[in-house]
């Protein structure tokens, strides 16, 4: 019974801290990805490439058909023989009804390497396809980055209003002494109250929108995130020269080696297909046509097949391909020159960023003397209240301001390598 109460004591000890988990933003944008339905697209195409692959492959398996037929022909062929040979030669006369049945097995042998161009450029379509779902994919990451900082932000701010919240209180018990001394008068404590007021209703809306936040980002991780989770800052590194991972690159990449693929099919498509028959029937007649009756018969040999009406279009389907690569290079061109473009921007964003927080700790300075001063001029009756409320508000700002300036430059970064694709 002592064990069982020890457990249970140690439970309920243990638990808030289990519910107050850190929640890290690289565990967020991987629960995203793994929620997301496009996600199940890739075992589709790993599946739908398998089977393709497989298809190729059987090509070269024996090629097998069976085929019958039953004729009547108005006229069959003849023999004359002259009278006087006509007994030294006993010659049935061919019926008018003919029947034959037969089995036909063809085997590849050398096709000009059709069948490996087509598996070359069903790998390469699947991987044009996987790589599609793999851009969709990655735009997740910039959704979740927008909700996780939108969320730090929140909860930056709601500190900033209790800390802001805390100073009114102590002002207003200040200047009740005041009031109770005549040195202050009701109409001060009013104009506190209000403001205290006017505080409680941003931590209402501020509460609305982080429980709006956490909603979203819990919809789009598939995880339960409430007001127990703490959303940790991430430890970023600050810029650093990376090579551009971006996945459309890559879709870029896999489109050019897709149009390499169908310029190898083209060629093999070009190429004669040398194979072995082999045909085996039973019919009437077989093959020794002047033998009118059933019998049995088989053929085998080696075929040789060319199609040289494919080299008509052959010049034009490599421009085609042309076309179709330099239209790739383009676009390719284009995804870089706005990128190098936007990553110089946020590159500016950051460094405004860390010149404005490199200011605020001496405008939070200041502002913090300048109140002090204030609340000494209240006191001695040189300064009304509705100033001194002026001056703890623009302290408050300056903190804000700080806390604000703080998880925009952790965006900016965020932003940087996730436009870098790192």
């Amino acid at each position: 019974m002592r064990k069982i109460v020890l457990l249970m004591a140690i439970f309920f000890l243990v638990l808030p801290f289990l519910q107050a988990q850190d929640l890290i933003l690289d565990s967020c944008q991987q629960w995203a990805r793994q929620n997301y339905p496009l996600i199940k697209q890739y075992d589709l195409i790993n599946k739908s490439e398998k089977y393709n692959l497989n298809n190729a492959s059987k090509k070269y398996l024996p090629q097998l058909s069976l085929s019958a037929r039953a004729t009547y022909q108005s006229d069959v062929t003849s023999i004359e023989i002259p009278e006087q040979l006509q007994g030294m030669f006993d010659l049935e006369a061919l019926s008018k009804d003919q029947y034959q049945a037969q089995i036909e097995v063809n085997q590849l042998i050398w096709d000009g390497g059709l069948t490996s161009s087509k598996k070359k450029l069903t790998k390469a379509e699947s991987q044009i396809d996987r790589q599609k779902v793999e851009v969709e994919l990655y735009a997740i990451n910039d959704r979740v980055n927008q909700l996780f900082f939108g969320i730090l932000l929140l909860n930056e701010q709601e500190k900033q209003l209790n800390l802001l919240s805390e100073e009114l209180q102590r002002n207003y018990e200040k200047i009740g002494t005041f009031v109770e001394n005549g040195v202050a008068n009701e109409a001060d404590l009013d104009a506190l109250k209000v403001e205290q007021l006017n505080i409680n209703q941003q931590k209402i809306q501020l509460k609305t929108s982080r429980k709006t936040y956490l909603q979203m980002l819990s919809m789009l991780t598939g995880v339960k995130i409430d007001e127990s989770k703490n959303l940790q800052k991430p430890k970023v590194d600050f810029l650093s020269a990376n090579d551009n991972n971006r996945p459309e690159i890559k879709l870029f990449d896999a489109q050019s080696k897709s149009f390499e693929s169908q310029r190898a099919l083209l060629n093999a498509s070009n190429m004669p297909f040398v194979g072995a028959f082999l045909q085996g029937g039973y019919g009437k007649p077989g093959l020794n046509m002047l033998k009118n009756e059933f019998s049995p018969f088989y053929i085998g040999g080696v075929s040789f097949k060319w199609n040289l009406s494919n080299l008509y279009s052959r010049s034009d389907d490599l421009r085609k391909i042309e076309i179709g690569q330099h239209s790739v290079a383009v676009q390719k061109e284009t995804f870089l020159f706005n990128q190098s473009m936007l990553t110089e921007q946020q590159k500016n964003e950051v460094d405004k960023m860390q010149q404005l927080i490199a200011d605020d700790d001496e405008i939070i300075r200041l502002r913090e003397n300048i109140k002090k001063s204030s609340e000494v001029k209240v006191a001695n009756g040189t300064l009304t209240v509705t100033d001194l409320i002026r001056d703890i508000n623009a302290e408050s700002i300056a903190r804000q301001n700080k806390a604000m300036h703080e998880i925009q430059l952790l965006l900016s970064v965020c932003n940087y390598k996730y436009t870098q694709g790192n």
